[in-house]
């Protein structure tokens, strides 16, 4: 209805909006459709086979109580990587609320730096899908997207997650509520080994990575240079992860054909609104697009003596604040932000990281993350923009300072 609004309020000739609306959903859907399945089939076997909870425990205790913070850190990250962020949310909070109960901890002390990685690492790495989309339509270098990332994230998710704990008053009293129960534990001898769980969800990333490495080192009419860039490509990426998900999570532990199709149905019946969402939000770029607005805003602020990150990063924030979708508004900034790359000879990979990160930032109580934040442990409003907006706020932030030390070196 949005993007409605804006193609008649615009002027958009009849005829055109049809074809704009169709051009969106195959510009976003096109792209992510199949990655959008293959992430949240991954996401349910790793649940469903005790990967999940093989990565926290080990994790947890190889750094043991003093590092623990910086631990879930960690997982938090891997978790929002490999899952959906409300996946990784449900998987990742009952984990940390066992660990808090049996290392005598207040479990907010806990639950901010997972859903300060989580969140992050949802927003800022391919293939899920906000990242995935920038990254489509700035051309950008996706090894690169990877590296630079990881440069970004480090210290955004030590301020946010660990940092920012000393500055939230009443944090040790926040009451739990009895709606997110302590993790049932599996045996140990029912888990997946350390290694392939933490394989599964990292190899889309490390054949993206290898085959751009790769691709340096051939011709670019080489048969090795095209399988390196058939085999890194997005989708075939995530397909052989969901097919090494399936042989290590279910064939090779006994699962028939029946029970691993009942997950993979379950995983795809859960993201039917996820798809909804995302392309309503390509619907949108594309009507940006079509309209002109982008151009007119690029012809707007080029005249402004701001950087086109922070710019970048703006207007990204302020579709998040209005949308409440991080996704949306990385794949709506994307179709706003295009121009602005060649315009003012921006790195594109500093600009996905820049609407990265802005697209995770506070929100407020009509946001999902917001409400999932608040109602999971039946804190109030005022405690949730205590820690869910502050850690949010603190990563948008402090990751843009990050991306803006980057700009003036590379």
């Amino acid at each position: 209805m949005s993007a409605l609004f804006i193609a008649f309020m615009e002027g958009m000739s009849i005829t055109k909006i049809v074809p704009t609306i169709e051009a969106g959903l195959s510009s976003v859907l096109g792209t992510l459709a199949l990655i959008l399945i293959f992430g949240a089939i991954i996401g349910k076997l790793m649940t469903e086979s005790g990967a999940s909870q093989q990565i926290a425990d080990t994790i947890v205790s190889k750094m043991g109580v003093k590092l623990l913070p910086y631990a879930l850190l960690i997982i938090g990250t891997i978790f929002g990587m490999a899952m959906f962020y409300e996946v990784a949310f449900l998987i990742a909070a009952p984990l940390v609320i066992s660990i808090a109960k049996e290392a005598k901890i207040p479990y907010m002390r806990l639950i901010v730096p997972t859903v300060a990685g989580a969140t992050m690492g949802h927003s800022i790495f391919p293939p899920q899908p906000g990242p995935m989309a920038l990254v489509t339509a700035f051309h950008a270098d996706i090894s690169q997207v990877y590296i630079f990332g990881l440069i970004v994230i480090i210290p955004t998710i030590i301020c946010s997650g660990v940092l920012i704990r000393r500055f939230i008053p009443g944090l040790d009293e926040m009451p739990l509520g009895n709606v997110m129960k302590p993790a049932e534990k599996k045996p140990a001898s029912e888990l997946p080994s350390f290694g392939i769980s933490i394989l599964v969800p990292l190899l889309p990333a490390i054949l993206m990575i290898g085959s751009s490495l790769a691709k340096l080192t051939v011709s670019s009419h080489s048969f090795l240079y095209k399988f390196a860039e058939f085999i890194g490509s997005a989708e075939i990426s995530m397909l052989l992860a969901v097919l090494v998900a399936m042989w290590v999570f279910g064939y090779r532990r006994h699962q028939t054909g029946a029970e691993i199709t009942n997950q993979l149905t379950s995983a795809i019946e859960g993201i039917s609104n996820v798809l909804l969402v995302i392309a309503a939000g390509g619907v949108m770029k594309e009507v940006i697009i079509d309209t002109g607005i982008g151009d007119t805003l690029v012809s707007f602020v080029g005249k402004l003596p701001v950087s086109p990150l922070i710019l970048a990063w703006i207007i990204t924030v302020l579709i998040r604040i209005l949308t409440g979708q991080g996704a949306v508004a990385a794949i709506t900034a994307a179709g706003i932000v295009a121009p602005m790359i060649a315009a003012f000879n921006v790195n594109p990979v500093l600009m996905v990281l820049a609407c990265a990160v802005g697209s995770n930032t506070m929100t407020l109580m009509y946001d999902g993350g917001f409400l999932l934040f608040q109602q999971s442990f039946g804190i109030s409003i005022k405690d949730t923009f205590k820690t869910w907006g502050a850690l949010e706020f603190t990563n948008s932030f402090v990751g843009l300072i990050v991306i803006l030390g980057l700009d003036l070196v590379m």
